[in-house]
């Protein structure tokens, strides 16, 4: 069993006030990851996700399908350890 990362995903686009943060949190809950979705203040979602690399990157791939509310233009990553700080998948 390979260790869990840390995935931290800035969204680009027009991903705030469409349900962004709840489809991500009902994405990343169903792949059984940890962390949150939070709203910046100049307009991104920032994500962070922990759990198997592999499950990682599913949710990377979702949060840069069509099929997402709003309008996403650029989805920029950074992999790192996991902390194991996080509990469940929140919205902030």
């Amino acid at each position: 069993m390979s260790p869990n990362v840390r995935l931290t995903a800035w969204v680009h686009g027009h991903v705030q006030g469409v349900g962004f943060r709840w489809w991500t949190r009902s994405r990343a809950a169903e792949l059984g990851l940890v962390g949150y979705a939070s709203n910046l203040r100049d307009g991104r979602v920032e994500v962070v996700a922990e759990g198997a690399r592999e499950t990682c990157d599913k949710l990377l791939e979702l949060l840069r399908s069509p099929g997402t509310p709003g309008r996403v233009e650029l989805v920029v990553e950074r992999w790192s350890d996991a902390r194991g700080n996080v509990t469940g998948f929140v919205e902030r």
